[in-house]
């Protein structure tokens, strides 16, 4: 996943393919090759960067020094999911209103160790400027607004989306997956912008409906 995610950066070709070529190699496969927002949880950011301090303790940090770019490229993602929603809304985010269509870290759990969460750094200056960004987040809502207060929490998907000018997919629930047709959302939302963090949505049945759609690693 880090390497996919890295082509990602900085290729404009379509990044599935590269996922389907790799994982013809049956050492590999393909089930977990896919580029998006990045690993999260409770557990293999936080195993990544233990087992990198130890082997720094240790003096061998050289021998491991390859984690800590991977770690690095993981938090890029979510810079990057930011930075096309930004960009869609010709830079100009002042007073807009953002809905981060996210949960737990997976589809069906209340765990939040680690999300995906697009407001992951609510102190930078560019961040801070998202003032209406409202989440929605089925079973994780109470968890999150303990965690996370100072953002705005809705129980309703389409509540989340009301007047939305761009809308962020950063956990693939079903209800966002099949559940959410974009004529739908299109009649909810002040602006067609959507950002699929996780490459769960049908791009070519977004643009069609009129949407500015953006994958992570897709042209």
């Amino acid at each position: 996943m880090p390497f996919i995610n890295a082509m990602a950066e900085v290729v404009g070709a379509e990044v599935t393919e590269l996922a389907d070529a790799i994982g013809l190699d049956a050492r590999i496969g393909r089930r977990f090759l896919g580029a998006g927002i990045g690993f999260v949880g409770g557990c293999m950011p936080k195993d990544i960067r233990a087992f990198a301090a130890r082997a720094e303790a240790l003096g061998r940090g050289e021998s491991v020094s390859f984690l800590r770019e991977v770690d690095a490229i993981n938090l890029r993602r979510r810079d990057r999911a930011v930075h096309l929603a930004v960009d869609a809304l010709a830079g100009n985010v002042v007073d807009k209103r953002v809905a981060v269509l996210c949960a737990a870290f997976k589809p069906h759990s209340d765990d939040i160790r680690d999300p995906p969460r697009c407001g992951r750094a609510p102190d930078r200056p560019r961040r801070r400027r998202h003032r209406h960004r409202h989440r929605h987040r089925p079973r994780a809502l109470e968890n999150a607004r303990r965690q996370h207060p100072q953002l705005t929490y809705v129980e309703d998907r389409d509540d989340a989306l009301r007047g939305a000018e761009a809308v962020i997919v950063v956990t693939e629930w079903d209800e966002y997956r099949r559940g959410l047709p974009p004529e739908h959302a299109a009649s909810l939302v002040a602006g067609k912008v959507i950002v699929d963090g996780c490459n769960c949505l049908n791009a070519v049945e977004w643009r069609e409906a009129g949407w500015t759609y953006h994958g992570m690693g897709r042209p």
